[in-house]
Formats: C-alpha cells, sequence, structure tokens
C-alpha cells in the first residue's frame, strides 16, 4: 500500500510502498477513505511534539471502510463507515480511566503519533476507539470533525454557561465550531492575524457577529475565550478581553510560552485552562450534535501523495477550513 512517512522531525513526508497491516486483537483493519490534515501533524513534523517513534505514518482525522476484524472485534460489518481520532488507546484501568477522562490516562498512546496514522491507504485500530460518524456528511466533509471538530466541543463545553465566546485563530476547529455556538443561539467574536481580513470575511460569514485582529478588543466583554492559534502571547489579551468569572481555554496540543502579565488581568475570578486531547465520551455527544446540526466544512482536498504540499499550505494559512487527504 502506499503510505506517506515520516522518518524525522524537519524532513518532509516520504512516499513509500509498505505492507498492508494486519489486525490484532480488538483491532479492525480500515481502508482509508479520506484524511484530514491537522495543525498537530505540523507540531509532529517539526518535532514541537518529541517524537516518540519513527518511522511513523501521521494522520489521526480518519474516514475509513471496514475491511477485517481482528479477535474480540463484534458488530462491525464489512465496509460499514467508521471515524479514527487522536485517542488511539488508554490503559483502562488507572484513576484516570475509571473516571472516564481517558484523556488524561498516563499510558494513551495517540494515533499518528504513537500509532501509524491516515496518511495512508490502510490503517488498523483499536475498535474501542472508533466512532460511528453522523450520515449527512461525506467522507471529505466529515474527516475535519475527528479533531478540530472533536477538540472544538471539548473547549466549547470547557467554556461553561457562556453566551458570548471569542474564539482565536480561525482554523480549521474554529470555522466548525463558529457554527455550531451560532446554531445554538451563543454570540461568537472571531480573532485573526491582524490584516487577515480573508479570514474575518470568512468568520462572519459562518455566523460570527464581530471579526477583527488578535491585537483588537472586541466591542463587548466576552463570557469565555478560546484560543486555537498555538500563541501564548494569546492569552494575556484574551484575560482582558474576558469579564470576571470569565474562562480562557487554551485548546492546542501545543502552544509557546505564555508571557508573564499582570494579577489584575487574572484578578477577579477568571479561569484559564487547558484542552488535553478528548474523551471518547466526547465523541459520542458531538457526532450526536453534528447530526442534528448541519456543519459545513470548508475543505481543500489534496491526493495522499501531495501531503507536503497540504501541509505547506496549513502552515502559511493558504486555505480556509480544513485540508483533506484522499488516498
Amino acid at each position: 500500500m502506499l503510505a506517506m512517512l515520516l522518518d524525522q522531525p524537519g524532513a518532509p513526508l516520504r512516499a513509500a510502498e509498505v505492507p498492508i497491516p494486519q489486525p490484532g486483537p480488538w483491532q479492525v483493519l480500515l481502508r482509508v477513505s479520506a484524511c484530514g490534515v491537522c495543525r498537530t501533524d505540523l507540531h509532529i513534523l517539526d518535532g514541537e511534539l518529541p517524537p516518540h517513534r519513527h518511522p511513523l505514518i501521521p494522520g489521526h482525522e480518519v474516514v475509513g471502510r471496514v475491511v477485517a476484524c481482528g479477535a474480540g472485534v463484534q458488530g462491525y460489518a464489512p465496509d460499514e463507515r467508521v471515524g479514527v481520532a487522536w485517542l488511539g488507546a488508554s490503559c483502562g484501568s488507572c484513576p484516570y480511566c475509571a473516571r472516564h477522562t481517558e484523556n488524561l490516562c498516563g499510558e494513551a498512546r495517540f494515533t499518528g503519533y504513537d500509532l501509524d496514522g491516515g496518511y495512508a491507504q490502510y490503517m488498523v485500530a483499536d475498535a474501542r476507539y472508533i466512532f460511528r460518524l453522523p450520515s449527512r456528511y461525506d467522507d471529505v466533509a466529515v474527516a475535519p470533525l475527528l479533531c478540530a471538530g472533536l477538540i472544538g466541543y471539548r473547549a466549547y463545553a470547557l467554556a461553561g454557561d457562556a453566551q458570548r465566546i471569542g474564539l482565536y485563530g480561525f482554523g480549521a476547529a474554529a470555522h466548525l465550531l463558529a457554527q455550531l455556538a451560532s446554531q445554538q443561539g451563543w454570540e461568537v467574536y472571531a480573532f485573526t492575524r491582524p490584516g487577515d481580513e480573508r479570514s474575518q470575511r470568512f468568520a462572519r460569514s459562518l455566523g460570527a457577529v464581530w471579526a477583527g485582529s488578535s491585537d483588537q478588543p472586541p466591542p463587548v466583554e466576552l463570557d469565555a475565550a478560546l484560543l486555537f492559534a498555538p500563541d501564548g502571547a494569546l492569552v494575556p489579551l484574551a484575560l482582558r478581553a474576558v469579564r470576571r468569572g470569565g474562562t480562557v481555554v487554551c485548546a492546542g496540543i501545543h502552544m509557546s510560552d505564555i508571557p508573564s502579565f499582570p494579577y489584575s488581568l487574572l484578578w477577579g475570578e477568571r479561569t484559564i485552562r487547558s484542552v488535553a486531547n478528548l474523551t471518547r465520551a466526547d465523541g459520542e455527544q458531538f457526532f450526536a450534535l453534528a447530526q442534528q446540526y448541519q456543519l459545513n466544512a470548508s475543505t481543500t482536498v489534496y491526493p495522499l501523495r501531495d501531503a507536503n504540499a497540504a501541509l505547506a499550505a496549513l502552515r502559511s494559512g493558504a486555505f480556509d477550513g480544513a485540508a483533506v487527504l484522499v488516498p
């Protein structure tokens, strides 16, 4: 099968013919239909996340069809469509797993990081960590929901009882979340790179009541600010934007250092918190909402062999929404 391999941080992906993997106990073999390109993939390629193994097949927004099932797997029919997300496995027995917060498990393993992912024609995945996907979306449209959508949803849930939310960094996650929040009656305020009028227009077209530069204050105080851009310097700006008692949620797996800021920005019972991956319950809840509400993923499609071009375009901000690889 064709796969795109990462040999070492900083190197481009290498196209290679490798054997089709075989499913072990509790695993399913999937024929990949589509795989989203996530900013976390860039963090892995650039070595901003410590390397866990090489060579590695990246990709953790995977839509595939069941080809074969390993021992212990029940309930999946041949050619059934499923999705594979970032959380690929956990120990199942630690206190975090017992509290259904397996995203914090110290033995958790992640798709496209610890485990080979979806930048390939086939992959294996633990059947206990895959999702049935909402039927209203085709393969390309649903792929970004498997990370951009899920991480956006977890950040959204941690915002609490908010009516006015700010989204810092209007990429794949924010463009999906803006639609969900708007349809649920929340006011969305979008913050982009200074001067990025294209993304600001895009945000307004998806329901944002205001869009401006990240260095601008919003026209009203926010109840919560969700940070998807991996820039720690945005944290003090977001604290200035939220009301007393408001919440700033850092939604990325990697962020540059947060600069020092005066205690007065945090005072007034403001809260800073992070999002760590996702739980299976997050997936079930989010995909139920995605079936109820229409989330129009803006996608740019690339052939699998052009994965390096897709990553370069993501890095430069060449498109709105998300890139998706199709084998």
